[in-house]
Formats: C-alpha cells, structure tokens, sequence
C-alpha cells in the first residue's frame, strides 16, 4: 500500500511539473528552459516530460527525431542544469566521450555508450579535448597536469623543433631523417614531434634527398656500405 501511494505521488508530481511548460500550437519536441537533457514532446497541445539518456543533451535544431546528441554539438545556453550523472565504471556519465580519469594521461580517453567504454588513443603528439570531443594539439586542448613526454629515442634523437617541407616545397607532416651512424636506418617523426627508429631492407640504404630507401650507388658516403655483406644466395632470404 505504501510503495502505490509513493508511486501516485511521484507521477502527480510529474504531471504537475509537466503541465508548467505550455506547448506551442504546432506538435513536436521542445527543450526544457532550465535543463539541457530535459525536453517536452507535445501531442494535441499536452506535454510529456522526457530526458536524454545520461551524457547526451537536446538539441531543438536537430530535424531528426532524436535529437539528443553530444555536448560538445549543442548551445545549450542558459539551460545548464543536467540530470544527476549514473557513473559506471571509467564512464562519469553512461554516454560520451570522456578524458582518462588520471589527469597526467592526456592521450588516452574513451568512447561510452551505455556505460560500456572503448578506449581511444589519440595520434601521436595530440592530446584529447573534451570541450571539442577530438584529439587537438597540446597548445589548444591546454590540459592542465598532463606529463611532459620526453620525446627522445634510446641513440639520443629528437624531433627538431622547426618544421620540414618535402621537394615540392609542402610541409611534411611526418618528416625523416637520417641516422648519422648507420645508412641502413634512419627515423621519422609523427606529427613532427614523435620520435621513430626505422630502417630500409637489407640492400638499401635511407637517400635523404629523395626521402626514401634507395640503392647505395645512388647516396653519397653509403656506396660501400653493404661491401663486407656476404652475397644474397639464390633462393634464400637474408
């Protein structure tokens, strides 16, 4: 008898509540004033109170029938109230994308539908940006207490600072470098400012000009660099 008294209260309280939101003449969707994931569906002029699923809020410029999506899409103006978050796991809200709970690791975040997570990997040099929901570069996401990467190979390489353009005069996103050591290697630099150790096939040697693997005949100072190598045999592999 009690649990059904407490159950009329509740839903007479929602109606009441409901019935403050007047909707307007034309049928449809309508975001509540005060809160963001919280809207009306009037049908025939009555409202019924509805909410996002946790994480997402409403968007009334969306044609779409759900128009609930990700925050980081939608104004939400002055409606800054949201419904209490249901946490599970790494997941503050069930749906999202959300930065790695430790605040020093800003490459990694995850992706979460339903309270189950994917995590995420953003590309080398970036670091995530939940304002923007993508990977944006540390000097626009301005994440406080992330770590400083010591971005510096085992030989002691790292990145130059200064950008690299290719033969035609375009930036190289990934530039290479030669390996002042050894002419069969030679290291690239993701997003310019994470560090590689590659090498070319035996035979090869990295052409700095060309950018690429190439014959030795063909890069001054690695013609004889492979002189001592015994010669490859008919049918096996080095």
């Amino acid at each position: 008898m009690k649990s059904t008294v407490i159950f009329v209260v509740f839903c007479l309280l929602s109606s009441t509540y409901a019935q403050v939101f007047k909707c307007p003449p034309k049928d449809g969707q309508y975001e509540d004033p005060d809160q963001c994931d919280k809207f009306y569906e009037c049908r025939d002029g009555e409202p019924i109170q509805k909410l996002c699923p946790d994480g997402l809020v409403f968007d009334p410029t969306i044609r779409k029938i759900n128009k609930c999506d990700q925050p980081f899409n939608v104004d939400c103006g002055n409606r800054v109230n949201l419904q209490p978050p249901k946490p599970k796991g790494n997941c503050p809200r069930r749906n999202g994308f959300f930065a790695h709970p430790d605040p020093s690791i800003c490459n990694i975040f995850y992706n979460c539908i339903e309270g189950e997570y994917t995590e995420i990997k953003c590309t080398a040099g970036l670091h995530f940006d939940e304002f923007s929901g993508t990977c944006v570069w540390p000097e626009a996401a301005q994440r406080e207490g992330c770590k400083a990467k010591e971005n510096k190979l085992d030989d002691g390489f790292v990145c130059p600072q200064e950008s690299h353009t290719d033969q035609n005069g375009q930036v190289n996103i990934h530039p290479k470098f030669p390996n002042p050591n050894d002419c069969q290697k030679f290291y690239v630099c993701l997003n310019g400012v994470e560090p590689r150790d590659l090498g070319c096939t035996v035979g090869e040697v990295y052409n700095e000009v060309l950018q690429k693997c190439d014959a030795p005949e063909n890069v001054p100072g690695c013609e004889d660099w492979y002189k001592d190598e015994p010669a490859p045999q008919p049918g096996k592999k080095n």
